[in-house]
Formats: C-alpha cells, structure tokens, sequence
C-alpha cells in the first residue's frame, strides 16, 4: 500500500500525513511548493491540476486523499476559486483511474449547502442535514464541491473505482481554532449558525479520510462527518429557535450536532476520537 495525499502541507493534509506515518504506511505526497519538514518517504512539488505533475506523484501509489484545493471564496476570483478546485479534482482522480488505482477518499464540504458564504439570505429546508437535503447554492466554492461529487461519480462509473467524499465541517486544532470559534460562540452565537456550529479535530478529519479508503462497501459514498456535539455551549435547541425558527426537526437534546452522521458510523464505523471541551 502507498497512499498519495494530495495538498499534504495544508491542515488536514499534515494530520493525515501524520496518521498515516504513526500507522507505518508510505506516503507520497504532492504540495504546491516546497516545505520542509515532511512525513512522506516522497515529495512531489507541483500542480495537482497539471497531468503530467500527478501521473509523477501517482507512481507505484495503490491508494488517494486528495486534499489540494482553495478552501474558502473569500480570498480569490470566484473563476480561480472554481476552476482551480474543479480541475485539481478531476486531474487526480482521473488520472488515477488511468494508473489503476482503486480507492480514493476525498474532501468535499459541508458548505456544498450553500449557507455558510451563502451571497443571499437561505434557510434551511428541515434539519438535520443529510445527502438528500436540496442545495442552495449561490458561490463558487460550493458549487467547486457539488461538480467535485459530480466528478466522483463519474469517475466511479468510469474506472470502478471506490470513491469517498467527505463533506466536511469547520476543521480545526483544539489549541487553535476551535477554542477560539467556541469562545466566540459563547459570546456571539450567531456567528456559528450557517455552519450550524459544527466542527471536526484535524485528526478526526484524517481519521475519516483515512478509513474511507477501506469502507465496509465499496462504490460511490458521500458522507457527512462532525463531532457528535456542537461547538456551542448553548442548548441546540435554543441554538435553533434562535437562529433557525420554524425549521422542520425532531428534538436535539443537549448540544447534539444537528447533522445526519449515521451513514459514517454505518459504512466506516467512524466515531469521534477527539471531541473538544466546550466550556460554558
């Protein structure tokens, strides 16, 4: 087994490269430019949309994550943001279908929904979120995810090869962001209600992305993982009246996340490993 990580100096891309190697498993790992240090045994330096750079970084690799994507629309041309994230995904997968690989796992977003750089005001259709869920979207970054699955499936259809997407949340560090967005929360609830407050450690997020490249049933899967708690203090359900009135739902007791994460639990046995302490 060699698993190529595509975007392997970003945040999730350095847990994953991290798991992997406390798991003994070689890595190649493509960036964009050099960094130093790396744990990857090997290190290709280029664009994960430019065919030639992957058909390098894909030699003798058995398995994908791929990573490499502009993570937000609020820094770069919608354009850029769009077709870099859209070609970036369809070189690498498609060219690893051509090398033979059969299992990849990818970072898709739960911004696909369309609400967290939402360009007009949304509401929820009903809660909690789940892969039926109509999506609403109106920027460039959730419309990059929605042609990204899109691809997926093409590629599974095409290649037969088995492909995860994952659509992840707010991922951070528990000495980082995630304290800081859960002190915020706090103070300023409204800050976490298009993202409807959840969040997921970098090293679950590697977990996840890790454990899709072996789901219990091969195929096309598109899932949704967060911690099973929100990243608020308050109640969800106050979190809800407040900021999401008359949205169709069942009760969330406590600060259950209102995300749909059984399909996960179901097909990867994928649990949280590293909640984070929200202090009221």
């Amino acid at each position: 087994m060699r698993v190529l990580v595509t975007g392997a100096a970003g945040l999730i891309g350095t847990a994953v490269l991290a798991l992997l190697a406390e798991r003994g498993i070689p890595v190649t790992a493509l960036v964009l430019d050099e960094v130093s240090p790396i744990e990857a045994d090997r290190v290709v330096v280029g664009d994960a949309r430019d065919p030639a750079t992957v058909d390098d970084a894909l030699r003798d690799v058995t398995d994908v994550i791929h990573l490499a994507a502009i993570p937000t629309p609020l820094h770069d041309p919608d354009e850029v943001v769009f077709g870099h994230n859209t070609l970036a995904t369809f070189t690498v997968l498609d060219r690893a279908g051509r090398a033979g690989v059969t299992r990849a796992s990818f970072a898709s977003s739960y911004a696909i929904c369309g609400l967290p750089f939402a360009r007009r005001p949304l509401r929820m259709p009903y809660l909690p979120i789940d892969t039926a869920l109509p999506l609403q979207i109106t920027d460039p970054y959730a419309l990059s995810k929605q042609i990204d699955e899109a691809t997926a499936a093409m590629i599974h259809r095409r290649y037969g090869m088995s492909v995860v997407a994952f659509r992840l949340p707010f991922v951070g560090t528990a000495a980082g962001r995630l304290s800081e967005f859960s002190r915020n929360f706090g103070h300023s609830p409204q800050m976490g209600a298009a993202d409807l407050w959840s969040y997921l450690d970098d090293r679950d997020a590697a977990r996840a992305l890790v454990s899709g490249l072996r789901p219990a049933v091969a195929g096309l899967h598109i899932l949704y993982v967060a911690a099973p708690e929100t990243l608020a203090p308050q109640p969800t359900e106050w979190l809800l009246d407040r900021f999401h009135p008359g949205v169709p739902r069942p009760a969330f007791p406590g600060r259950t996340v209102p995300i749909d994460l059984a399909p996960a639990r179901d097909l990867l046995d994928f649990k949280v490993k590293f909640p984070f302490e929200v202090r009221g």
